[in-house]
């Protein structure tokens, strides 16, 4: 087995419905990837839904009771029970170029080091302002084709392309290349992150378990790459903005608290005009700020004085 997806869902049995669905025409070998559907309580079709591609998939679902939002949870259950040696991770509804878990598995066959590799996302929107022009594009049926056509016509392009435009595909380098580890569509070797600790169970609220297992990938050594070739689309869906702002900027406070390092407090300071994380300008930031690794400055503060 070289990879396992975990994929999270939670009441979106369309949406989940699609992901699936995409992974159906993956290049890779079916017999070399699994599946795994990590439920966070639902209570509408999704369990008889899953049931369909029993036949199509290497796949295993996992149900937990629903508690509040556990998504970090949720992934979790996935992770542990993950018999690939890469684990994929996507989010339920996210519609997978029928390359993309070859293209993560090469990076990670072609480096003698963990990475953290950040997949490419079309069409994701905070707040989904373009999402009836998007629908009008996105063929559900047909990520290869839907992809081909949004990189051609330059559209809706992944919202960190600014930031690779900046500082180049390659952002290991960077202070916190971990800012981009958003978990619609990364992966990372298995044993690392188990080895990590896997999401962090107290996020109960929207938002940054994702990229506080990526600063901890980072502490442990990963590197971080963009694989381009490793493309999806997002689906647009329902979203609000203002909610997600409020309970991810709890999540920053708790990640501040948690780490107690100037890097990760700038997460309470530096943002735009809406108080929201600006992860475009933070590592220039950091650089200009002249702020110490986080090891560093944690060897610093426990060294005898």
């Amino acid at each position: 087995m070289k990879c396992s997806v975990v994929i999270p869902t939670y009441n979106r049995v369309e949406l989940l419905r699609h992901t699936l669905n995409s992974l159906v025409w993956q290049s890779l070998p079916k017999e070399q990837f699994e599946v795994l559907v990590a439920d966070d309580g639902s209570d509408d079709a999704t369990a008889e839904m899953v049931e369909t591609f029993r036949g199509s998939l290497n796949l295993r679902y996992f149900f937990q009771e629903r508690d509040g939002f556990q998504v970090a949870k949720a992934r979790n259950l996935g992770i542990a029970n993950a018999e690939g040696e890469v684990c994929v991770l996507l989010d339920c509804g996210v519609l997978a170029h029928s390359d993309l878990l070859r293209a993560h598995l090469g990076s990670h066959e072609s480096s003698d080091v963990p990475l953290a590799v950040c997949g490419y996302v079309y069409c994701f929107h905070v707040n989904n302002d373009f999402a009836r022009l998007m629908n009008q594009v996105i063929d559900y049926d047909d990520p290869d084709v839907t992809i081909a056509k949004l990189k051609a016509r330059k559209l809706w392009l992944d919202v960190r392309e600014t930031f690779y435009g900046k500082y180049g595909d390659d952002i290991d380098a960077l202070p916190a290349p971990w800012l981009n580890f958003w978990t619609c569509n990364v992966s990372a070797r298995t044993e690392q992150l188990r080895a990590v600790g896997m999401f962090d169970e107290e996020f109960r609220r929207w938002g940054a378990e994702d990229i506080d297992l990526g600063y901890r990938l980072h502490r442990d050594g990963a590197r971080f790459v963009l694989n381009r070739q490793a493309a999806a689309v997002h689906c647009p869906h329902e979203k609000d903005f203002d909610d997600n702002l409020v309970q991810v900027t709890e999540n920053y406070k708790y990640m501040a608290e948690k780490y107690k390092t100037p890097i990760i407090e700038l997460l309470l300071s530096v943002g735009d005009a809406d108080g929201n994380l600006d992860f475009f300008t933070l590592n220039d930031v950091i650089r200009e700020r002249g702020l110490p690794r986080c090891a560093d400055y944690l060897a610093a503060q426990s060294a005898p004085r």
